[in-house]
């Protein structure tokens, strides 16, 4: 195993940075704006086809905008390309992204992103980040939308098992914290 990055004896120079980012707003109607972003920046200066790309200046700067329900139903969509290495182009792609308008947040989301905008249907950046909103949105809405004590004593289990490892119906976790959704594993 690997020591703690702070702990390396090589020096490092930093590159690149990847930042990404999911804001969720509620909305004074019941709905839930959903601003979801992206920025790459290089650290030293970048030449592109397109130009120099200077230090510290945004390679991509992009931005998904969704509206969507207390269901996770997408009401509204749209993207912005304010950075990209080729301007005039890139974000050339229309309002494709207004395809994710009608898919649910939890119910085939990803399988219909990747059906209806992936490779040059769409921006593979974008693309990638409307993957991300997903868990954003539900980690909004937990304890605010959904219930996440709920089952704890009526009869549907909390909306959170099984939904990742740690939270699986026969594990310690569901084990310890929710002890009547437990269920003994089988074997296998």
């Amino acid at each position: 195993m690997r020591a703690p990055m702070d702990a390396s004896p090589v020096t490092r120079t930093p590159l690149h940075r990847r930042a990404l980012a999911v804001q969720v707003y509620e909305r004074s109607d019941g709905l839930f704006d959903v601003e979801a972003s992206l920025s790459d920046v290089k650290q030293v200066d970048m030449p592109l086809t397109s130009g120099l790309r200077k230090a510290g200046d945004p390679v991509h700067d992009m931005r998904l905008l969704l509206t969507v329900d207390r269901q996770l139903n997408v009401l509204q969509a749209g993207s912005q390309t304010l950075s990209m290495p080729y301007p005039g182009h890139c974000g050339d792609h229309g309002d494709a992204y207004a395809q994710l308008v009608g898919l649910n947040l939890l119910r085939g989301f990803r399988a219909e992103l990747k059906s209806r905008l992936a490779g040059t249907r769409g921006c593979t950046h974008l693309t990638e980040l409307a993957g991300l909103v997903p868990t954003a949105v539900i980690q909004a809405f937990a304890g605010h939308v959904i219930d996440t004590q709920a089952g704890l004593a009526g009869d549907q289990a909390p909306f959170q098992l099984d939904r990742c490892h740690a939270l699986k119906r026969d594990g310690p976790v569901v084990k310890t914290h929710y002890p009547r959704w437990f269920v003994q594993e089988t074997g296998p």
